[in-house]
């Protein structure tokens, strides 16, 4: 314990840096688990569209999409997002709708701004298409 000390006493810029790590991952570990949008894993996302008719958004490129996505996935284009134009969406307003990008960061913005646009069951995929070809999971090839 003698030694710890020492050490936090004789580099307080690292200290400091390791406490800020550790708050950040606490913050945004409670920021996730108190999220309205859930985030599904590649299972997950294959129940909600078997059991409860759900929606996969796809929101990559054009090229990303026509490339490969998951089967029955819409689209939608990236200039559409910026304007919050989801109009071609409102048929599927009471059913879950899984937002789908390559690595799962973007997603999370989009399925915020499908929230607050009054679709109640936006959710994510955790991990994007990365997870989903992961899991070795079947896709569409255009």
């Amino acid at each position: 314990m003698e030694q710890f000390s020492s050490f936090l006493a004789s580099n307080p810029m690292l200290s400091a840096a390791w406490v800020g790590i550790f708050v950040a991952i606490i913050v945004t570990s409670i920021r996730i688990k108190m999220s309205p949008i859930k985030q599904l894993s590649p299972q997950d996302l294959t129940f909600s569209m078997n059991r409860e008719e759900g929606v996969v958004l796809d929101i990559r490129t054009d090229k990303d999409f026509k490339n490969s996505h998951i089967i029955d996935a819409k689209h939608i284009s990236a200039e559409k997002v910026k304007n919050n134009d989801f109009a071609a969406l409102e048929k599927y307003k009471d059913k879950p709708i899984i937002v789908v990008c390559a690595g799962g960061i973007t997603a999370s913005k989009v399925a915020d701004q499908l929230l607050k646009a009054g679709f109640n069951k936006a959710s994510l995929l955790k991990g994007g298409m990365n997870a989903w070809t992961g899991a070795g999971l079947p896709v569409v090839n255009k």
